[in-house]
């Protein structure tokens, strides 16, 4: 897997690239909180008044107030019953396994789940299956070779990143005996999914019993590191257990007092995600009404898996006459020679998702 070429942002919706302005449909900063002003000067403040780095573990003499101060706002955002910040989001199901270790009889992990749930399976200590992705079917039968008294943990993402669909949440708790639990990886659908973007559990309509959800403030939320969102003695056995944790550098506090402002945005300002839902539909729309085989999926993504090299580099170039970066990538759990991924955020103009329709002849 080759390094591509860096890219400068220069606007929130923009890149330069080999020269060029272009508009940018990529990546996962779905609210372009990544560059908003308040969360910028939130930034700011935090390293004037803080400075950069604790330079030690949460454990030991990195704790601070501003930790508490974002899991508070976390807890109050997705209604949870604690939470718990760590350094990253890839790190937020590695903390879950180790504290849990030996708890499951098994784990069930979706075949296309992210490459940190694939770690953290691993650290379960217990067998791991394998289940077709968001098959039910697949996860009844996976349940039944584990054999009876079975006690499992699922690992799934919320909403997957290669296309935007989300997890069908209330079939698998349906399947899954009453000491059961799901790790939902819900990095892409915190922020997103969900009548108050509380994720993938608020769009399948499930309560949080038997759910623990992770999360990364780099994506929806725009800025970086992860959290927990589970109850108090979940909360309790990582800070004991995960050596992980215990033995990490706490998170920047800069960057904490950038996530506190962040969520606090998205949850006052119900204007970000009605915008993203509408760009959505929009988009996702016209293609479908052009003829193109995209799915029904309700993540701001839309997947164009090529069809030939020859093909592939004549769309490539088609965007980037049209001064559109052409988002080709390749990235596990996608197709093997890579596929155009076109990100849709808030803050994308009329203008510029017409663009994307013109190359595509869908308008």
């Amino acid at each position: 897997m080759t390094e591509p070429e860096p890219l400068q942002q220069i606007r929130r919706t923009y890149v330069r690239y080999r020269g060029r302005v272009l508009s940018y449909f990529s990546g996962c900063d779905y609210f372009r909180m990544a560059s908003h002003p308040a969360v910028a000067a939130a930034l700011k403040s935090g390293l004037k008044r803080y400075g950069l780095n604790v330079a030690a573990s949460r454990m030991t003499t990195g704790n601070h107030r501003l930790y508490y101060d974002l899991e508070r706002r976390l807890v109050d955002f997705f209604a949870a019953e604690d939470a718990l910040v760590v350094p990253s989001g890839y790190m937020t199901n590695l903390v879950v396994a180790q504290a849990l270790a030996g708890t499951f009889s098994h784990a069930l992990i979706d075949e296309q789940a992210h490459p940190s749930l694939a770690d953290a399976a691993r650290l379960f200590d217990c067998p791991v299956l394998r289940f077709k992705s968001r098959d039910s079917k697949d996860l009844a039968s996976a349940l039944r070779r584990c054999g009876p008294g079975v006690r499992p943990i699922l690992l799934t993402d919320g909403m997957f990143s290669r296309d935007g669909s989300a997890a069908p949440l209330a079939e698998y708790l349906k399947l899954l005996p009453k000491d059961g639990m799901i790790l939902l990886d819900d990095a892409h659908g915190a922020g997103v999914l969900g009548r108050t973007g509380k994720g993938a559990q608020e769009h399948a309509g499930v309560g949080r019993k038997r759910i623990i959800q992770t999360i990364t403030l780099s994506k929806a939320f725009g800025v970086y590191g992860g959290a927990i969102l589970s109850t108090k003695q979940i909360r309790g056995k990582i800070v004991e257990k995960s050596r992980l944790f215990i033995g990490s550098t706490a998170l920047p506090l800069p960057l904490a007092a950038a996530a506190i402002e962040s969520v606090r945005i998205l949850q006052k300002d119900t204007n970000l995600r009605k915008r993203l839902l509408e760009n959505t539909l929009y988009v996702k729309s016209a293609i479908r009404a052009s003829g193109f085989d995209v799915p029904q999926t309700p993540g701001p993504i839309v997947t164009l898996p090529p069809t030939s090299p020859a093909k592939t580099e004549a769309l490539r170039r088609s965007f980037l006459k049209s001064h559109i970066y052409p988002p080709f990538i390749k990235y596990p759990g996608g197709p093997a020679n890579g596929y155009f991924r076109f990100v849709i955020s808030s803050e994308h103009s009329r203008g510029q998702l017409d663009g994307v329709l013109r190359v595509l002849g869908a308008q």
